[in-house]
């Protein structure tokens, strides 16, 4: 009997079976066969061994999800690509078949190459004159993404997805080698993690997401079909524009493909292709600016942690590379922050200075012996849009047409980024003290601190000068008189702290500042803190010098823990996406980062200096008959120290507050006008409003006292310490 001539399927069969398929354009590219025909069978033969048998796969770019310190709470996410790895057994069945369906009905026959699906489509394009069906499995277009998502180079990236013969080659080699090394559930399941749905959601769990606001587990029939719909085209069959007829066809050719597999039955089939598309869109958040607006507040805290996690090498060697990894790594952060302090902080902000107000008014609180941030609230909300602010406090900048910023800002007005802070004012007399006791002096040193004090330290001439010399003042005739380290601090007396600096040195005080992390950030401080120039900086101890709320709340923390500083931290735990503790050279990141800054006994004295300022009363010393602060203790009913602090004509107004369980500073000023004062009026703003967080933020708690100094740092009393009525807190 004479052999019939093969048919077009006939011919090219065995040529795939035998693996010599470089002879064949696979359907779906734009060449016909006949294009290919010089190519020859032996060297597409050659060409195919030629190819690489092992698929490296790059990790995918994964959502990195920010937490409030309870683990659940969540704050913002980060991505480039919104994806979050799924399980198969956590998907809906309605989902897999419906992939199946959709993109390759013979997935579980072929063996990574489906031949008959090749010649198949070869046919229909040669009689299409064009493309008309494709021929690429779903373990093909794995190893595609998987390819597109490893490219390192626009180059990589464009050989991944170009429509040429030797990319359809490379696929099909790899795919090959693919169902070798893995099952089909693993295939199904990288798949799905990977497929881009549209709307950059990668992977079904940020579909589900995005088109329905639920997890890829509790998908229907209808919502499965309509989303493996999307795969082909996400663009063409977006089920969220307004004419939705597109996605609905598609939908309903998905749901006919999993009938004609057996996979539903005809009455399941009819009743969802009836059934209208119903979406519950969200957009996930993307950065702190997508911080859900019933907690705006917290984009503060957010923007600090994200300038944090860019200083940090554990995630790259430099900021853009840092940045890539919090939006690509797939990290779980729980931070620091506590709802219930923030809620209380910001409370409290609000009820003294509301947002529309020109002066910021914020507060920063932090875990002594930790260094964590519990909360950071300020009287702005946090957005770019700046339309409806008001004018600009400097009139030079009103002029050139800028508003201020307030209400709405997102600079760092808490601490960090850029920002340099406001003048702390007198509460930088604590440097001064802690460099004082730790070159030796006692709390007992004694000086007949005079109205006005004629310095040591050079100045140009102005309101403080006595000829060439630097005269402080203080700044009432109560203050003068006969005080100690214990009176002094407690009434803030700057002709005691100014002969007290002079005395060890005023270049101890700065290295004492810099010892407990404050940074220099604007060009005089910087030009001052040098070297060669801090022993003539008399005017540090009062507080000329800009820093951050951030920064100031956690020196104060440094004392609650006797000394023991610990770098501000706004994370409790970060986790890959592998569940571990991200870590460098071995250490989690997380981790406190603390160290013994200054001598236990020397935290100890200052500590107990600082309880005269709240109206607590010191364990060892006489604090001078009264206190600039005395609210504080009245309000919270606990053992707290503290310093309060204002600059010259009242520019800022400052409050630093710590009991041994937690610290706080909070701050008034104009942020776009340094020199804008903010009046005596709201002098004791800041003190009120430590007193009263603090006061909610420890109910409950029991009532922490303070480590009494020891002997070696109190020196000679002036007198027999009468037992303060408060010891007993």
């Amino acid at each position: 009997m004479m052999n019939r001539p093969l048919s077009a399927v006939g011919r090219i069969a065995p040529l795939i079976r035998a693996g010599l398929i470089a002879g064949v354009v696979i359907a779906g590219l734009a060449y016909p066969l006949a294009a290919m025909a010089g190519y020859g069978i032996k060297a597409g033969s050659d060409a195919l061994q030629s190819m690489p048998e092992e698929l490296s796969v790059a990790p995918a770019a994964q959502t990195t999800y920010v937490y409030a310190n309870d683990g659940k709470t969540l704050l913002t996410t980060f991505y480039e690509e919104h994806r979050k790895p799924t399980d198969l057994a956590d998907m809906s069945p309605y989902l897999t078949q419906a992939i199946v369906a959709s993109e390759d009905t013979r997935f579980y026959e072929h063996h990574g190459v489906d031949p008959k699906g090749v010649a198949r489509a070869f046919v229909a394009n040669q009689q299409a004159g064009g493309v008309s069906q494709g021929a690429s499995t779903l373990t093909m277009q794995y190893v595609r993404m998987a390819l597109r998502d490893g490219a390192k180079t626009p180059k990589q990236a464009i050989e991944a997805t170009e429509q040429t013969t030797a990319r359809k080659l490379r696929e099909m080699r790899l795919a090959i080698e693919v169902e070798k090394r893995h099952s089909k559930q693993e295939i199904l399941e990288r798949y799905l993690n990977g497929a881009y749905f549209g709307h950059r959601a990668y992977g079904v769990y940020a579909a589900s997401q995005v088109f329905f606001s639920k997890s890829p587990g509790k998908l229907t029939l209808t919502e499965a079909a309509l989303l493996a719909g999307l795969v082909k085209a996400p663009s063409a069959y977006d089920p969220a524009v307004h004419d939705q007829r597109a996605a609905t066809e598609r939908r309903n050719y998905v749901i006919d493909q999993m009938l004609k597999m057996g996979v539903i039955t005809a009455e399941q089939a009819t009743s969802a292709k009836k059934a209208k598309i119903k979406l519950k869109l969200s957009t996930p958040p993307n950065d702190c600016i997508s911080v859900p607006e019933r907690l705006n507040d917290w984009g503060y805290f957010c923007d600090y942690f994200r300038s944090w996690w860019l200083e940090q090498p554990a995630f790259g060697i430099d900021p853009p590379e840092r940045e890539e990894t919090l939006r690509r790594g797939g990290f779980k952060v729980i931070t620091s922050l506590d709802p219930r302090i923030q809620r209380s902080a910001l409370t409290h902000v609000l009820d003294k200075e509301q947002r529309k107000s020109k002066y910021a008014h914020g507060e920063v609180l932090i875990r002594p012996g930790t260094g964590q941030i519990t909360a950071m609230a300020v009287n702005r909300t946090y957005s770019l849009d700046q339309s409806d602010n008001g004018k600009h406090t400097d009139r030079a900048k009103r002029r050139e047409g800028l508003k201020g910023n307030y209400p709405n800002t997102v600079n760092p007005l808490l601490g960090g980024g850029d920002m340099a802070g406001y003048q702390a004012g007198s509460t930088f007399k604590v440097f001064t003290l802690l460099a004082a006791l730790d070159s030796g002096l006692p709390l007992s040193t004694s000086f007949n601190a005079p109205p006005v004090f004629r310095s040591k330290y050079i100045t140009s001439p102005g309101p403080s000068a006595c000829g060439r010399h630097w005269c402080p003042k203080n700044s009432s005739k109560s203050m003068s008189g006969r005080q100690t380290m214990w009176s002094g601090f407690g009434k803030s007396v700057n002709t005691y702290f100014v002969w007290l600096e002079q005395k060890i040195g005023s270049e101890k005080a700065v290295k004492m500042a810099e010892r407990l992390g404050l940074k220099w950030r604007t060009d005089i401080d910087r030009k001052m803190a040098a070297p060669d120039r801090a022993g003539g900086w008399g005017s540090f101890t009062l507080g000329v010098s800009d820093a951050t709320p951030v920064e100031m709340a956690n020196v104060f923390a440094t004392l609650a823990a006797q000394g023991r500083y610990c770098e501000p931290l706004p994370v409790r735990a970060i986790n890959g996406p592998d569940g571990k503790p991200a870590a460098y050279k071995g250490v989690p990141v997380a981790k406190p980062r603390c160290h013994q800054a200054v001598k236990r006994e020397v935290a100890l004295a200052a500590t107990d200096a600082a309880r005269c300022v709240t109206g607590y009363g010191a364990a060892k010393g006489e604090c001078g008959g009264w206190e600039t602060s005395p609210m504080v203790h009245a309000v919270l009913q606990r053992p707290v120290a503290g310093k309060s602090g204002t600059t010259d004509s009242n520019k800022t107004a400052w409050f630093c507050g710590f009991t041994p369980q937690l610290a706080a500073a909070a701050f008034v000023a104009d942020p776009d006008n340094p020199d804008d004062l903010v009046g005596s009026g709201r002098s004791t703003m800041s003190k009120f409003t430590v007193a009263e967080t603090l006061k909610d933020a420890l109910k409950g708690l029991p009532k922490a006292k303070f480590t009494e100094p020891p002997a070696s740092v109190i020196g000679k009393k002036s007198g027999q310490h009468k037992k303060n009525r408060w010891d007993r807190d």
